[in-house]
C-alpha cells in the first residue's frame, strides 16, 4: 500500500522515503522458493533430473519480465 502512495506522489520522493521503500521491498531471506536448486542450463537440469528421477519445472517466456512488451 505504501508503495502505490509513494508512486503517486514519485515527484515529492525524497532520499529518506526512497530508502524506506527500498528497505520494505527487500525479501526477507526465509521464502521456501530460495532453497530450490535452480539451474539456468536445460541440459544440465535434464541431466540432474534423470540421475535423481525427478521431474523438471520450466518457467518460460516471451517478452518482458515484468509484462512491459
Amino acid at each position: 500500500m505504501k508503495f502505490l502512495a509513494l508512486l503517486a506522489l514519485s515527484s515529492s520522493l525524497t532520499v529518506a522515503g526512497f530508502e524506506n521503500l527500498h528497505r520494505e521491498l527487500q525479501p526477507s531471506g526465509d521464502e521456501v522458493w530460495r532453497t530450490i536448486p535452480w539451474e539456468t542450463s536445460l541440459l544440465q537440469a535434464q541431466a540432474k533430473a534423470a540421475s535423481g528421477k525427478k521431474p523438471i519445472f520450466i518457467w518460460a517466456m516471451d517478452g518482458h519480465p515484468l509484462g512491459c512488451t
